[in-house]
């Protein structure tokens, strides 16, 4: 099944460059260490997945490309027609002269409605090109004005346009200090409006991105586009094809099903976080060995203690003892609470790895049978010249923290009406802040109460 991903913003069309590029390296590589008849499976499967082939036999990315500025979409398609692996639909890009300059509301009111005809017929065309249509793949960021206002619009019409199929929105979290004065207001509304049209949210935050590229990565001068290499890597280690239990020998036909059916269980948890051990500078690769009961129990420890890299986890907390019906307001401090995790496995010895850790009752939330709650996709091949490597999505508590400061920071500024006129003049008016406001913190308190 094939997957069409929507690129949306600066950032979005950034990061899909990035995904792209990585999926591609990897499936071009020799380092699968696994069978040749694996590996052209592995290779086959990728590509029905993300691209479509042409007579030059050029890969080509089923995606569309929406910005309202021309720059960064004439730089992507050149930067990927150049690589000489792959490449962009020359046609499925829509992009205008003036951008939404940061305003949320510029982008959900009045570019989504105006040019929503030209961004579905191209969506639309990219759909038609699947034999088997898997969903949609959303790439956006929730501070600016395009990517998260328009991308906010565009996410509502895919919905009505495709009733049935899975829409899942990769969303980039904003920096806590922030380059732009609105985000918070931004943030609020594209998660409290994506929240009633998306399936579910896979949300990065560049904190967190910026730390791993600092402290595993070695980077000293940070680029957005470092960022964005680590970000295409956690992405590529979920949705390059894996074996998921039941299938039978072949690799799993729909990974957004798949992923939803095993993460989201109810429609009022939809965030999903994602990590992935180990990460290093390539160079290191070569005088590194890892072991897979020790990449299992940091991963573990990471989910637990709700740590986002493997540097700097608290190894003092531990997860409640199952059966003492302690109420969730006097757990273990720090203990991150999980309404169901996904664990796949890549590389070397991939078949024997003992998951029995992940399967403890204490790390989920009473309501879902434990059996339901945790999930394992592995494959043999190797992702990405890493011999061995581990990610964890999960649906925890882990955006808490991160998504209470949003809200508060916006309701300040809310509260004295803050840049208010900016967003009333396209449209927006207060009663859909509070609307915004009221939908969030029902997400934050079924959070907390798990």
């Amino acid at each position: 099944m094939s997957i069409v991903t929507v690129q949306l913003g600066q950032c979005g069309n950034q990061i899909g460059h990035e995904v792209f590029s990585a999926l591609c390296s990897d499936i071009r590589g020799t380092h699968g260490l696994c069978s040749k008849k694996e590996n052209q499976s592995y290779h086959d499967s990728c590509k029905e997945r993300f691209f479509c082939e042409e007579e030059s036999g050029v890969p080509v990315a089923r995606a569309v490309l929406v910005d309202m500025e021309p720059k960064v979409i004439s730089q992507t398609l050149s930067m990927a027609a150049r690589s000489g692996h792959w490449k962009y639909n020359s046609h499925s890009h829509f992009c205008q002269k003036q951008g939404s300059g940061n305003n949320w509301a510029s982008g959900y009111s009045v570019h989504g409605p105006r040019h929503k005809e030209a961004i579905m017929n191209l969506v639309q065309k990219e759909a038609e090109k699947c034999d088997r249509l898997g969903g949609f793949f959303t790439m956006m960021s929730m501070a600016g004005g395009t990517g998260s206002g328009l991308g906010a619009f565009v996410t509502q019409c895919l919905r009505d346009a495709f009733p049935t199929s899975f829409i899942l929105n990769h969303v980039i979290w904003p920096y806590g200090t922030g380059e732009v004065i609105v985000q918070n207001y931004n943030s609020v509304l594209t998660l409290a409006h994506l929240y009633q049209s998306s399936d579910a949210l896979l949300v990065h935050e560049n904190d967190v991105i910026h730390k791993i590229c600092a402290q595993l990565m070695n980077i000293k001068q940070i680029s957005f586009r470092d960022v964005n290499q680590v970000i295409a890597h956690q992405l590529g280690s979920v949705f390059q094809p894996t074996h998921t239990a039941g299938e039978g020998s072949g690799y799993s036909r729909n990974p957004l099903g798949d992923l939803m059916e095993t993460l989201v269980a109810h429609p009022e948890f939809k965030l999903l976080g994602l990590r992935n051990i180990p990460q290093m500078p390539e160079n290191s690769l070569a005088y590194s060995s890892f072991s897979w009961p020790g990449l299992i129990k940091h991963l573990r420890q990471m989910l637990i203690a709700n740590a986002k890299m493997e540097e700097g986890i608290d190894w003092q907390v531990r997860p409640p003892h199952h059966g003492s019906s302690i109420p969730s307001t006097n757990k273990p401090l720090h203990f991150n609470t999980s309404i169901a995790n996904l664990v796949i496995l890549r590389g070397k010895d991939v078949h024997g790895v003992d998951l029995g850790s992940f399967r403890d009752p204490s790390l989920y939330t009473a309501w879902l049978n434990p059996q339901d709650a945790f999930r394992a996709w592995e494959t043999p091949r190797a992702f990405n010249k890493y011999e061995k490597s581990a990610s964890l999505v999960s649906n925890s508590q882990f955006l808490l923290k991160p998504l209470d400061s949003i809200v508060a920071k916006a309701w300040n500024m809310f509260a004295s009406k803050a840049y208010l006129h900016q967003y009333t003049k396209f449209g927006i008016q207060e009663e859909d802040f509070l609307d915004c406001f009221t939908t969030l913190e029902q997400v934050i308190s079924s959070y907390t109460n798990l």
